[in-house]
């Protein structure tokens, strides 16, 4: 399996909008309208999670969520956690 460093990750990256690399991990961070929107938003990506059997570290406060993805079992950030933020941009 593939380990992304903050260097390496930088090419799949551009195909993402707005995902920064930070600490070990690819990261974004949302504004909804309102608590509604980002707690729908929040269960969109958590079936799509499920479904890939890979799970991400979400933090919502309000209207704001911030969606933290790497591979665990794998010590950083692999090719499944930039096929489940692909995943995610699909939603927006």
């Amino acid at each position: 399996m593939n380990i992304y460093d903050e260097h390496t990750a930088q090419k799949p990256l551009q195909d993402l909008d707005e995902w920064l690399f930070n600490d070990n991990a690819i990261e974004k961070n949302y504004v909804f309208k309102n608590f509604v929107q980002a707690l729908g938003f929040m269960v969109q990506v958590g079936l799509l999670a499920e479904k890939r059997n890979h799970h991400p570290e979400l933090f919502n406060v309000y209207n704001k969520l911030k969606i933290r993805l790497n591979t665990h079992d794998a010590g950083g950030v692999t090719d499944k956690d930039f096929d489940l933020a692909m995943a995610i941009e699909k939603l927006e």
